[in-house]
């Protein structure tokens, strides 16, 4: 399984930026910014990723990011991500950024969206992977900090595709930002995620299907708590981003063993695997699917359909997501035989995508 899925191409819809931010490019960013930290090496710092839950690793996370002040900084960072991502079969990325915890340290939302911009623009190129950014709005601030944040992006709309919802998920329900989705689909034509039922309740995956529109649910997990909420999920075939190795860090399941992929993959539910925040979770994309091919004893035939998953909720053109599905297509032949979808059960019967 390792080798396909190192062969397999992938979507990547589940990433934060600011989460690729490995250790030693901490410690460069806040030489060459003269930024000040609580830890002096790349392997102090390693050594406080212990997290106890989601707030626990915020807490960390948005210290580190002190060191992303000019735009050099994350054009820098967009490109190292990006790098890493090709040697992971990557092909196409929507990356997650958050403006606002940058604009309350003073850093101006154009110095953050040009210098991703800056890196995306030759991306295609580089790396053989095509990109769309999508800027989160953070759930443990006000509506009307995000109605903000909105407007102070409307100079740089042309670079976003979507509007997302993280941080810090239970007491910040999804209801606290209708009036900002709403503009950024109304106004703007953009694309709508959001986090919900991770640390949260399945209540919260409700609110962000009916309250703010979200075309995809990040993580999601927590709507095994729920059979009408996954019987509406099947039924619609609305997508969840699962980051395996990042639930089990913050505790959401005790191992990879008790993860419900696996089961929401036999119920029919549109679920793929990607790396949330890499540098602090221990993996990138292909280190999260050799977790739970191990931990769970994922089939040839549920990697394939994971990687026809990642394309088929991803925001891109159907001509694009065919043209993918079919180079999934050809390496499952090269990899596993001509007749291996005979032999692979129902699995993949279930998904109205084959």
């Amino acid at each position: 399984m390792n080798d396909l899925a190192s062969q397999l191409p992938w979507a990547e819809l589940h990433v934060h930026l600011e989460g690729t931010l490995e250790a030693p490019m901490v410690m460069d960013f806040a030489r060459r910014n003269h930024v000040s930290l609580p830890w002096t090496s790349p392997d102090e710092l390693t050594r406080a990723y212990r997290f106890t839950d989601l707030q626990d690793f915020l807490d960390l996370y948005y210290a580190a990011c002190a060191v992303l002040v000019t735009e050099r900084d994350f054009h820098d960072l967009t490109a190292a991500y990006l790098a890493r991502a090709k040697l992971g079969g990557v092909r196409h990325v929507e990356m997650f950024f958050d403006p606002e915890t940058h604009m309350q340290r003073g850093v101006d939302i154009g110095t953050v969206i040009t210098g991703i911009a800056s890196a995306c623009a030759g991306s295609e190129q580089r790396y053989g992977i095509t990109t769309q950014l999508i800027m989160c709005f953070l759930r443990d601030r006000t509506g009307a900090e995000a109605l903000t944040t909105l407007r102070s992006a409307k100079p740089f709309i042309p670079h976003l595709s979507g509007v997302g919802l993280d941080s810090a998920e239970r007491g910040n329900p999804p209801s606290r930002f209708v009036d900002v989705f709403r503009m950024a689909r109304e106004d703007f034509g953009l694309h709508a995620v959001a986090h919900a039922g991770e640390e949260g309740p399945s209540e919260y995956i409700w609110q962000a299907l009916n309250l703010l529109g979200a075309e995809r649910i990040d993580h999601g997990v927590r709507c095994v708590e729920d059979p009408q909420l996954v019987a509406h999920l099947v039924r619609h075939q609305i997508p969840l981003t699962v980051c395996p190795l990042s639930n089990v860090r913050l505790g959401v399941f005790p191992d990879i063993g008790a993860h419900v992929l696996d089961g929401l993959l036999k119920l029919g539910l549109q679920v793929s695997v990607h790396s949330d925040d890499p540098a602090y979770f221990g993996g990138y994309l292909l280190d999260n699917l050799r977790a739970v091919q191990q931990g769970l004893g994922l089939t040839n035939a549920q990697i394939v359909q994971l990687a026809r998953n990642s394309f088929t909720a991803a925001f891109i053109p159907a001509e694009r997501k065919i043209q993918h599905c079919n180079e999934i297509e050809v390496v499952a032949e090269r990899m596993l035989g001509t007749g291996w979808r005979q032999h692979a059960g129902s699995t993949t019967d279930s998904n109205p995508g084959w």
